[in-house]
């Protein structure tokens, strides 16, 4: 099968190939192409080169698999937040029929974001890649299954596919690139939404779909919202100083509202083990992160205000909102991150303890995970460049003794 596949590649090669008819779309083919074979060229063989046949949309296609447990897990809780809201579904009561009946209802639901971020955001990779005759770049396959994950499932699709074209444009391509972009494209998706449509990101609405309305929200009524608060909107609105709306296996389960792929504590860690196993993410930055936010979050519970935010549990912190989700996927992206050994716990570290006091000190920003991660990859090169001086500094002691 793949022989007589890699047989047709090859009778279409002389058309997309320079002077061929569709020549203009070679970038396409040759995108499309590497995604099915791995490719065989290496480096040139001098100096100190890898030569195997691993490439980048390899590991792409590895974080990739690593957030399916939660992009299936956010199917399911999108229609059972859904049942639950119509009265379809009493808390508790789940059977194997209406399992697979939330589970449908989630995924019709949840595939339209998938396709408008990949469609959008490769139809920008596609536009520059032939525009400057280069390859394809694979950075986007991650971020393109990301941003529907951290987005609320109310969120319009036409909003969806705005953010997107200006995170891959203006945090990725002007920058030169996958390689090159300093902020996390995905992120940068996320924040968009926030600071230009805020009422769609709170994430406090489960998904509703009125009878016989299907489609873009286009000014017909698409969704009807449901209040249901996440936990840290709650801590936010409260004025109860040890207010805990929900317990610590709740929270990590998952089946409370939330952006589609973060809610669920036990998929995430199923994508961080396949990433930490195969070398694709660091471990060091996701404890450092994890150790960061329970040092201060339990910090402000013995010294901070009374206040409910300040009270919440440090371990409570760790499984609500987005913090587990942008510990292991986003604040790992190795483009972004900290490179260094040691830059790689200072990093985490501060990215852990900025998303609590975020959380605490704000009232009106209940989440602190985006601008936390978002902050440290500013500060990331400076992080790298201070270990590495004093690295530098320590060798030069050792050389003159």
């Amino acid at each position: 099968m793949l022989k007589k596949l890699h047989n047709i590649v090859e009778k279409l090669r002389p058309t997309f190939s320079e002077g061929g008819k569709l020549s203009a779309l070679h970038s396409l083919f040759d995108g499309f192409e590497t995604f099915l074979f791995t490719p065989n060229t290496t480096a040139k063989r001098v100096g100190s080169q890898i030569h195997d046949g691993s490439d980048s949309k390899r590991t792409m296609i590895l974080v990739v698999m690593a957030l399916v447990p939660a992009l299936l897990f956010g199917m399911f809780n999108v229609g059972y937040q859904h049942f639950l809201a119509t009265g379809e579904l009493v808390r508790g009561a789940m059977t194997c029929a209406m399992f697979w009946k939330a589970f449908a209802f989630g995924a019709l639901a949840v595939l339209p974001y998938i396709i408008v971020s990949y469609g959008v955001g490769l139809g920008i990779e596609f536009t520059v890649a032939q525009w400057k005759k280069e390859e394809i770049q694979e950075g986007f396959l991650v971020s393109g299954m990301i941003i529907p994950l951290i987005v609320p499932i109310n969120t319009p699709l036409w909003m969806v596919a705005v953010a997107t074209a200006f995170a891959v444009i203006f945090a990725k391509e002007v920058f030169g690139g996958t390689g090159y972009n300093i902020f996390n494209v995905a992120l940068i998706a996320r924040a968009f939404l926030f600071f230009a449509y805020p009422t769609h990101m709170t994430g406090d609405k489960c998904f509703v779909r009125t009878e016989g309305t299907w489609g873009w929200d286009n000014g017909q009524t698409l969704v009807d919202g449901f209040s249901g608060a996440t936990p840290l909107t709650q801590l936010a609105t409260s004025t109860e100083a040890n207010l805990l709306p929900v317990d610590f296996w709740t929270a990590f389960n998952g089946l409370i509202p939330g952006s589609i792929g973060e809610t669920c504590g036990w998929a995430i860690l199923l994508g961080a083990a396949l990433l930490i196993v195969t070398g694709v993410a660091s471990w060091k930055t996701m404890l450092s992160i994890f150790a960061g936010g329970a040092l201060t979050a339990w910090l402000f519970n013995e010294f901070g205000a009374e206040t409910a935010v300040a009270n919440y549990p440090w371990y409570m912190h760790l499984v609500t909102g987005g913090f587990m989700f942008g510990a292991v996927f986003m604040a790992t992206d190795p483009v972004t991150s900290a490179r260094t050994e040691c830059g790689k716990w200072i990093y985490g570290a501060l990215i852990g303890f900025m998303a609590v006091v975020i959380r605490v000190l704000n009232p009106g920003y209940p989440e602190g995970m985006m601008l936390a991660i978002l902050l440290m990859n500013a500060f990331a090169p400076l992080i790298d460049w201070c270990v590495v001086q004093v690295n530098i500094k320590k060798r030069m002691k050792r050389a003159k003794i």
